[in-house]
């Protein structure tokens, strides 16, 4: 697996499925921590350098939702929810306040494997253009290791893992415009399945006028625009 050496925290409140989960993972190289709830993942956090979080959604000490908002609002590593509500707007909801792929229950390690390769691998597509540095547009500026943007002001912009997500794909494409279907692709390949056209769209609509109305709060009016029929472009110069 050419992730080996990444490091991946399991959090799940059932020891039998996250020893298995765990053990899987450990047979292809990562290097796997295990916490039952919230708070030994906190302690876990403080401690090492974790990489991807298989996140698991109802834990008996805070639900998985609220860990993402949280983890997102300072970064945080990358997440990939499990959780037994397979329901799509489950799905959508948990993509939306920060998870980067959710998969329900039961799946099998094997496919879990395949997600956490997926999400990684769109991480690491940013940080090799960026060389370990942040990017730099419109006053902006955006580390795609941590996921965290700093406003002009320095203040940090909260933003969820599907907003991250488009950022990032439209940072490595300024100028240039993008489709609906390619920015929706950019964000969850995997997390909510098979989309029709007009579904993309709106998901990519909401996502987009999200993301470009915390920009517009910290100066950012211009950044983002609408190419009518076609889809958005990222106006300005970026720097990296």
């Amino acid at each position: 697996m050419k992730d080996r050496g990444k490091h991946i925290l399991v959090v799940e409140d059932d020891p039998e499925l996250r020893r298995e989960v765990a053990g899987y993972l450990r047979g292809l190289g990562l290097t796997v921590f295990e916490a039952e709830d919230a708070e030994a993942m906190d302690a876990c956090l403080a401690a090492e350098r974790i990489d991807l979080l298989v996140l698991d959604l109802g834990l008996p000490d805070e639900d998985g939702l609220s860990i993402c908002r949280r983890l997102r609002t300072g970064g945080g590593p990358a997440i990939v929810m499990a959780s037994a509500a397979g329901d799509e707007v489950d799905r959508v909801l948990g993509l939306e306040l920060g998870a980067d792929d959710y998969l329900p229950k039961p799946f099998s390690p094997r496919e879990l494997a395949a997600r956490i390769r997926a999400v990684l691998r769109r991480y690491e597509g940013l940080q090799p253009a960026s060389r370990g540095a942040d990017f730099q547009f419109g006053d902006f500026s955006y580390d795609p290791a941590r996921r965290i943007l700093r406003a002009p002001s320095g203040e940090i912009v909260p933003l969820t893992g599907a907003e991250s997500s488009l950022l990032g794909a439209l940072l490595l494409n300024p100028n240039r415009v993008m489709s609906r279907e390619e920015l929706f692709w950019s964000w969850s390949p995997s997390g909510i399945g098979e989309a029709d056209a007009a579904v993309e769209s709106r998901a990519v609509d909401l996502q987009i006028s999200r993301l470009r109305r915390k920009l517009q709060m910290h100066g950012g009016g211009r950044l983002i625009l609408t190419e009518r029929g076609q889809g958005y472009t990222l106006r300005c110069e970026v720097l990296h």
